[in-house]
């Protein structure tokens, strides 16, 4: 009997090595990356399709913050989550990054911030898709970090709230109708130009904080500590929470600084809830979680209940708002579907 001859393995057929690499190919390819562009920090974060956050990478950017080192820094951060991951480039579908200051998202262009020296005008979508090699989101990280409160924060599941960041600055990402807020000019949430009882008549000069954040912001709220202490001058330099707890032990100086910067945020929570009737204000950024500052704010919120008063909460998500904002972004950029 004769045998039949045997089969010539597979290995090594181009068709069949060609469907091999597919399917491998379409397994690997599941992950999207965040960024997170700060004045001195940059942060990204690899995840997977149901935003499961695989890995996060952090450096600084006080030694240098022009776009060409950011732009590699942020590549140099996503080669290092993909190697530790043991993915290939091949894996990322796409990339979404959160830029401070002015920001059109619509033609991927930073045009201008006061944290970021030299930008100006920046395409930072065109030279981050150039460099990557995949398809890119930008948007302002206020803005992202509202975002991210709407998919897996606070806010989840409440179509109209507005994010109130406040650090350095103040601004604001605001959401109506499920829908995130920009402007003609792309400045839409620029609270911290907000005149208020208390704060300064005189208009912001280019590049200058605007009237709210010169006093509630991090560098306005010292500046009330020190002219309350100008009768002590070997009073302590403190940063603006710390100014906050103190004042939760008592300390008379701290409460007056507390109770002053919770009104001032008081009349802007008010004075923005009558103009987009939003339900809910969430507070971020590092003085924005602050307990004291929102329970000072809270209680005075509640002299104001005409047409209706606002519901003030602290972020969930924290300084993770941003990068939790910059992957539900790339995955809508990835054209995945978004998990409830």
């Amino acid at each position: 009997m004769k045998r039949k001859p045997r089969a010539k393995p597979l290995l090594g057929n181009t068709a069949v090595d060609q469907r091999i690499g597919s399917r491998r190919l379409a397994k690997e390819n599941r992950l999207v990356a965040g960024v997170d562009i700060g004045g001195s920090n940059l942060r990204v974060a690899l995840a997977d399709l149901h935003g499961n956050v695989l890995g996060r990478w952090n450096t600084s950017t006080k030694a240098t913050s022009s776009p060409d080192m950011v732009i590699a820094l942020i590549e140099q951060g996503i080669e290092c989550l993909l190697s530790q991951s043991s993915c290939s480039r091949r894996s990322l579908l796409s990339v979404a990054a959160a830029a401070p200051g002015v920001t059109n998202p619509q033609a991927g262009v930073v045009l201008a911030t006061s944290y970021l020296k030299g930008w100006r005008d920046v395409p930072l979508r065109q030279l981050l898709e150039f460099t990557l090699g995949v398809p890119v989101a930008v948007e302002n990280d206020v803005r992202m970090a509202a975002l991210g409160e709407h998919w897996v924060g606070t806010a989840r599941g409440v179509d109209d709230f507005v994010f109130l960041a406040i650090g350095t600055g103040i601004a604001a990402g605001a959401f109506t109708n499920g829908k995130l807020i920009h402007g003609s000019n792309w400045t839409a949430g620029e609270v911290g130009y907000m005149h208020v009882p208390l704060a300064a008549e005189e208009p912001a000069r280019p590049g200058e904080h605007g009237a709210l954040e010169n006093i509630i912001g991090g560098e306005g709220i010292r500046r009330q500590w020190a002219s309350t202490c100008v009768d002590n001058p070997k009073s302590e330099s403190l940063t603006a929470t710390e100014i906050f707890a103190r004042a939760s032990t008592g300390d008379p100086l701290a409460k007056r600084v507390l109770e002053h910067s919770a009104q001032l945020l008081a009349y802007a929570v008010y004075n923005i809830s009558l103009v987009l009737d939003s339900s809910l204000f969430v507070l971020g950024g590092g003085i924005g979680v602050s307990i004291p500052l929102c329970d000072s704010t809270r209680k005075i919120l509640e002299r104001y209940n005409e047409p209706s008063r606002p519901k003030l909460v602290i972020s969930s998500l924290g300084t993770d708002a941003q990068l939790m904002g910059a992957i539900r972004l790339a995955l809508t950029t990835a054209k995945q579907p978004i998990r409830a």
